[in-house]
């Protein structure tokens, strides 16, 4: 557990507090949609889910578009 912990930085520790509170007070109020997005916020530092864990930038091989050869079009009549 200390060696999952330990690669963590402060963000990812601030998600998780964020989250758990936003599902501890859906909890409070009895509200389906809080104690929902508090789940799914507090699961995503968690599993290190989401753009901040770089899962969102596309491949370097998809942004290089430089191999493209040349396209020749046909005109239809």
């Amino acid at each position: 557990m200390k060696e999952y912990i330990s690669k963590w930085n402060f963000m990812r520790f601030l998600r998780l507090a964020l989250g758990l509170f936003i599902f501890i007070q859906g909890i409070v109020t009895k509200d389906w949609a809080f104690i929902t997005m508090g789940g799914l916020f507090a699961a995503m530092p968690l599993f290190n889910i989401g753009c901040a864990s770089g899962n969102c930038t596309p491949n370097q091989k998809t942004r290089n578009r430089n191999n493209v050869d040349d396209v020749s079009f046909e005109e239809v009549k």
